[in-house]
């Protein structure tokens, strides 16, 4: 692989750089260099701008309404937009449902769903883990039993799902439901895609350490689906699942947003400290950095490796969960180490000091820093789209063939 941009995406690079300079909205901008809360409109507003743009799916074939860049152009366009302060695009409609709906949902679905996804229309969440079936998760027992109806065919659901990212503000959940209860555990489960507003669905907060509510717990009890919201087949969903994990890992890499963080790390550094010293000159803090950065320096090479294999028709493979186990070890590396570079300085956690103001001037900066927040929000990094432990073992056993 040539390391070096050509003089091509160089000019793409601007061409993104002039994009981001006109349009990114400087609110969100200054939201997301400052560590204060975003709200769906902020996400929602990004995402309507990027498809306005014609750049809402980066990472999707033309044919499907996407750019259909290779992978340098994504790479360029992620790294540019991390940089900016630009919100991440959220992976759940874009980067996970929509290759399942692509790969093996029908005309009508790809249709319907979509340019619906693309466009910001539609705001979807993940319902895989439950209640004992998170890394196992072949073992889930939330239940869809077939009705055959006159008045059209559908699926009765009932059990709970957990771990939920941001369900609250979501129109659709694609889920993993169990069909049947014969042979493997993983041969009785499907894939359904059901609409958030239908009778029957409860969506209850989980409050995490940063005190923010981002994820949720969500039941279902007796919610009526109808038969052509099943993606592909009856009982082969266990298929599609690990088709979506793939592309899920590929995403959590965040080459992007940890370039970002290391660079606000060695700005921290290169601060003066109390004594007048900046901490940059402190050679062993200096060799952590520098660590860091050569780890970051391989995993960037390693997902655009990855990247090019999806733009050649090929699903992520083993090799995705290298790129989360690297991307989730380094964000948390960088994490700590910009705790350890404020001291106590980091310690103070007060959200609603962070969206305060005085007078119209936002006063957060002054009075609570972020970064515990994010220090204890990144420990779910190597926990979140399998854990890093079974991730190990698929590297071993696919892999190595051990």
């Amino acid at each position: 692989m040539d390391l070096n941009f050509t003089p091509e995406e160089q000019a793409f690079r601007a061409e993104v750089r002039r994009f981001l300079d006109a349009k990114l909205p400087a609110d969100i901008s200054a939201k997301v260099h400052g560590g204060k809360r975003l709200g769906k409109d902020d996400f929602v507003r990004w995402q309507k701008t990027l498809y306005q743009q014609g750049w809402g799916a980066t990472m999707w074939p033309g044919e499907f309404g996407g750019t259909g860049w290779n992978a340098v152009q994504q790479h360029i366009f992620e790294e540019e937009c991390a940089d900016a302060g630009a919100p991440m695009q959220l992976p759940f409609g874009l980067r996970m449902v929509a290759p399942v709906i692509m790969a093996f949902g029908n005309k009508s679905q790809q249709e319907y769903f979509l340019p619906r996804i693309v466009s910001g229309e539609d705001w979807w969440c993940q319902g895989y883990s439950e209640p004992g079936s998170g890394s196992d998760l072949a073992s889930l027992k939330m239940r869809a039993e077939r009705v055959i109806a006159t008045e059209g065919d559908h699926y009765i659901v009932n059990g709970q799902k957990t771990w939920n990212t941001l369900g609250q503000h979501a129109d659709w959940i694609f889920c993993l439901v169990r069909t049947s209860t014969e042979g493997r555990q993983q041969e009785g489960i499907s894939f359904l895609l059901i609409d958030m507003k239908t009778p029957g669905i409860t969506v209850r907060p989980i409050i995490m350490l940063d005190g923010e509510h981002e994820i949720n717990e969500v039941w279902f009890e007796e919610v009526k689906v109808p038969v052509q919201n099943l993606v592909g087949q009856e009982n082969k969903g266990w298929t599609y699942a690990k088709f979506l994990l793939g592309h899920e890992r590929t995403g959590i890499a965040g080459v992007g947003r940890s370039k970002r963080a290391l660079k606000h790390l060695k700005s921290i550094a290169r601060s003066e400290t109390a004594n007048g010293r900046p901490l940059i000159e402190d050679q062993r803090f200096r060799d952590k950095i520098a660590q860091v950065e050569l780890e970051l320096m391989a995993l960037e090479v390693t997902n655009m490796r990855v990247l090019s294999a999806e733009g050649k028709k090929h699903a992520p493979g083993p090799e995705s969960s290298i790129l989360k186990i690297k991307g989730s070890e380094i964000q948390q590396m960088l994490t700590e180490l910009m705790m350890q570079a404020l001291g106590h300085y980091s310690l103070p956690w007060l959200p609603e000091a962070l969206d305060a103001d005085w007078h119209g001037e936002p006063v957060g900066a002054d009075y609570a820093a972020p970064l515990s927040g994010h220090y204890f929000n990144f420990r779910k990094t190597t926990i979140y789209g399998g854990s890093n432990e079974i991730q190990k073992n698929i590297i071993a056993q696919m892999i190595l063939g051990l």
